[in-house]
Parts: structure tokens; sequence; C-alpha cells
């Protein structure tokens, strides 16, 4: 049994961020906090490799492990238009997963202990959780913490009226002679065929003038199978971006939930849930790191001054709402998604159209691009969400 203040469990971009705030940080009236991170052993259970691209102003405290930026971006809609323009005031940045975690652990605190193991169960309790689990050696291992923070994925996923997965596969591609400019980025590339409700992009991420993130992805109920992603992106690269013949250098995979469900922060008196897991992605997006570094900032902050740690919800409740909106247009097929995300940026400044994705946007800036979607179904839809919110629930 292992007696500490704060247990993490899992080890990707939610528990890691976490780790890393307590152990800049501390608990009340400055005293170290002892914690665990939990992370199980190599395979399918463990966080896979991946890039997180989120965009800031100017300078930020990643900036040491940021692999690389853009401050221009493009859409390309689904007959070739182009909409490019410059982020500013915000950069849009990529970190690779493996430098975030060389970075956070080798920076870790003496009272943060990293332990191998797979977590079987967690049990609350008035005063302390347990967390259970057996070690990378096959031994049965306890955990007794304060306060317990879960980031593993939520299995299965809350129901709400609308789920969708942002699920993607993306090769990192190297070029025989110069293919891409590394100052720009495209953001959204409408170009490929697209699924009947929905939508599907690929996207561009160059980091040199010959090496590039080339990704698929589509909005969809069902993920595809490993011939459908390739076939998707040996088409998107050669057939619409004509590159011919590429090298692949690496390759990055993953299923995100796009939902309107509502994810439990609190599991517990004594165990939350953070990441995804606590509601930290932007449901009309699938972007979860921002998301991330706000909800683990707000904890770092509540366990300093002796409060709850209640990870909050990072997003407007507005804005929930709004996608919330979109996403049942997109599935019912009410809208064509190419169509709709074409016109969102051809009618829209890029800049607006970002703050508004990024979470910092007015209330009537957003009107405003509100009012350049399709509006018909748009409105059709949000009354559909009314009347199932209002309709008397079944026993």
């Amino acid at each position: 049994m292992v007696d500490v203040d704060v247990a993490i469990v899992g080890a990707g971009a939610a528990g890691l961020s976490l780790a890393h705030r307590l152990s800049r940080g501390g608990g009340p009236g400055g005293r170290p906090l002892e914690t665990v991170l939990l992370e199980p052993p190599e395979g399918p259970a463990r966080s896979p490799v991946r890039t997180w691209c989120f965009w800031e102003r100017e300078a930020g405290e990643w900036d040491a492990v940021v692999s690389a930026r853009w401050e221009r971006l493009s859409v390309i809609g689904p007959e070739g238009e182009v909409y490019e323009a410059p982020a500013a005031p915000l950069v849009y940045k990529m970190i690779r997963s493996p430098d975030y975690e060389r970075f956070v652990r080798t920076g870790l605190a003496e009272t943060v202990r990293e332990v191998t193991a797979t977590v079987t169960e967690i049990l609350d309790g008035p005063r302390r959780a347990v967390v259970r689990g057996v070690d990378g050696a096959g031994r049965d291992l306890q955990v007794r913490a304060t306060w317990v923070f879960d980031s593993r994925p939520p299995r299965p996923l809350p129901r709400g009226t609308t789920t969708l997965l942002q699920h993607f596969r993306g090769w990192f591609v190297r070029t025989r002679s110069d293919a891409f400019v590394p100052e720009a980025a495209s953001l959204m590339d409408l170009r490929t065929p697209q699924p009947r409700n929905g939508v599907s992009f690929g996207y561009v991420l160059p980091v040199s003038k010959r090496e590039a993130l080339v990704e698929y992805t589509e909005f969809t109920r069902e993920v595809l199978d490993d011939a459908g992603y390739r076939r998707a992106l040996e088409h998107y690269i050669g057939e619409v971006l004509g590159l011919g013949e590429v090298e692949v250098t690496a390759v990055e995979q993953g299923a995100i939930p796009m939902t309107d469900a509502r994810f439990p922060r609190r599991s517990g008196r004594r165990v939350f849930r953070i990441g995804t897991a606590g509601g930290a992605t932007r449901p009309s997006t699938g972007y979860t790191f921002s998301g991330v570094q706000r909800q683990t900032a707000a904890v770092a902050r509540a366990l300093a001054r002796g409060r709850t740690p209640v990870p909050p919800c990072p997003h407007r409740r507005r804005h929930l709402e709004m996608d919330a909106v979109m996403l049942r247009a997109l599935d019912t097929g009410r809208v064509d998604g190419a169509d709709f995300f074409a016109r969102l940026f051809r009618r829209n400044r890029l800049a607006d159209v970002l703050g508004f994705l990024d979470g910092g946007s007015s209330l009537g800036r957003e009107l405003r691009l509100g009012a350049t979607t399709p509006v018909a179904p748009m409105a059709a839809t949000a009354v559909e969400r009314l009347w199932f919110a209002l309709r008397p629930s079944r026993s």
C-alpha cells in the first residue's frame, strides 16, 4: 500500500499535464504534494504516439517542445477554391507526444513518482480513495490517495443525442523534391470524396520543404478499416495533392468522440475525470490539448488553495450548445458537410472562425458567424434539440 496526496491514472496529455503542474506547485502553504502517476505497460492500453495541435497567441509555455508552427493557414473547398489568410493574432502549433513526454518526465520533481501498472479498480471513500492494479512484474499494487484523477478513455461513452467520431490516419511523408511551404498549413482540404452524412477532409502540416504530416479525417459514425484509410491517403496524396512517390516515415491514427453527451467530471467524493474523459475535447473540432491545459491548471490552483479540486469544463456552455446543433445537422444530413465548412471560411475572416473554434470569441461575433451558415436547417436542428430537451423522459 502506497499513501500519497494525489494519484493520476493515465499518462497521456491530461495525466502528464497535471503531473507537470503539481510538480511545479504544491498544496496549501506551499507544501509539496506527494503524487503517483500510473501508466500501463507497453501495449494497447497505453496512449499511442500522436500529434497535438492548438492555437495560441505568440509565445507559450510549451514552445520548447513545439515541433512546428504556422502563421498562415488555408482552407480548400470541394471545387478547389482556396481561402488563405494569416492566423493572426493566433499561431497554429504542433507538438509530438514523444517530445512532450520527454520534456515533462525530465522535469518532474522528486515528489512525483512514476509507476508502471495496469489499473483494475478505483474505490472511492469518504477521506481517501484506493487505486488497485497490477504492476509490470505482475504483482498486486494499491495506492491510497486523498484525490484521484482518472484520465482513461470512458467506456462506454456517455449517451448523447448525437455521437460522431473524428477518426483519422496521418502519414509523416518525405518527398524527393521541394513540395511544401513550411510557413503555411492547409487546415482543411475538402476535395476528398464525401460520405453521405458527415464530412471528410485532408490536411497538410509542413515541417520542412520536403516533409509534412498529411492526414485524412472523417466526421462520421463508424471508423474505416486499414485498407480504407490506406486507399483514402493514397488517393489524397497521389490524386488530389499530386505529390507523386513519397516515403512514409511515421504513422498516427486515432478516433476522437464528437458528441453532445455530457462527461461527468466527478465520479466520487475523492475521484475525478480529466482530459477527454472529463469533457476537455471540443465537440465540434476534436481539439483537446488547449482544453486539457485549462482544466489541469484549474485543478492545480484548487489543490494549492486547499479546495475540492473538481475539474471544470474548459468550454463555454453556449459553445457546447452550438457544437451540438452543428453535429446533429451533419449527422442527419440536413447540411452538406463540405459545403457547410467551405461557406463558413468563405464568408468570414479566418481569424474570426479560429477565435470561435478556440473558445475566445464574443457572442456578437458568434451570431454573425452563425448567420453565414445554412440558417434554415441549422434553425430546424436547434428546435429539434429543444424538443428533445423538453419532452418527458421515459422510464
